[in-house]
Parts: structure tokens; C-alpha cells; sequence
């Protein structure tokens, strides 16, 4: 199998080779890892972390700045250049309403980041090293 190929997985999560698939099933090019990085830099902050998931799972898929301060300890301003650091990410967008700003997820990189970060749980045995 070259690296290139995606890797095929079974039931329990492994490879058509028996092989647990690796993060990635093809290496990155220089742009695509540079693309990443920032958006880890944005999340490595768990402010941030936790302002993406509550905008990521907000039903309607869309949040008020005016709903997210109240959750932290933050000033106003603090949580709006969290905010900023998320969407020049790619992680997020915005919309002004009159005097608020509403934010939403977006899922060409939200999902992209949760490819690359899921996979199939290993079973309980698996973790046992022979």
C-alpha cells in the first residue's frame, strides 16, 4: 500500500492490513501544515476551546456574543479578541445584527479538525502492550 492510499478500516477499527490506522493517512504538504498549526494555536488556549464548542454546539447553529460572555470571567472586549483569534483561524464567522455579533462554526475546518482528530476507539484489550 503506498502512503498516499487511504486506509480502509474494519469493524474494530483496523486496517485492511490489521495495522491501526495512523492521524493521518497522507502526509501534509508545507501549506496545509501551516493551515493547521494556526488553528491548534487558536485551540491551545482553552478559553478558546471551550468558545468553539459552545458555538459549535449551539442549536441553530448560530451564538450572540451577548450568550457567551456571561460564561466566563472575562471582560467583554477579552472574549471579543478570543473571538477574532478563532475566526482568523478559519474556525468561525461572524455577523453584525444591529449592536450584536452573532458567530457561527465553520464546518469546512471544524470538520476537517475533527477528521483528523477522530478515530475508532480502541477495545478495552487493545491497550495492553505485549
Amino acid at each position: 500500500m503506498s502512503i498516499q492510499e487511504p486506509v480502509m478500516l474494519g469493524q474494530d477499527g483496523a486496517g485492511a492490513d490489521g495495522c491501526r490506522p495512523t492521524l493521518l493517512t497522507a502526509p501534509m504538504d508545507e501549506g496545509q501544515a501551516e493551515t493547521l498549526a494556526k488553528v491548534f494555536k487558536a485551540l491551545g488556549d482553552p478559553v478558546r476551546l471551550r468558545l468553539l464548542s459552545m458555538i459549535a454546539s449551539r442549536a441553530g447553529g448560530e451564538v450572540c456574543v451577548c450568550d457567551l460572555t456571561p460564561a466566563f470571567g472575562l471582560s467583554q472586549p477579552t472574549i471579543s479578541h478570543h473571538l477574532k483569534l478563532l475566526k482568523q483561524a478559519g474556525l468561525i464567522d461572524s455577523e453584525r445584527r444591529g449592536t450584536w455579533v452573532y458567530y457561527r462554526p465553520l464546518p469546512r475546518m471544524t470538520d476537517r479538525l475533527a477528521a483528523i482528530l477522530t478515530r475508532p476507539a480502541e477495545p478495552e484489550s487493545a491497550g495492553a502492550v505485549s
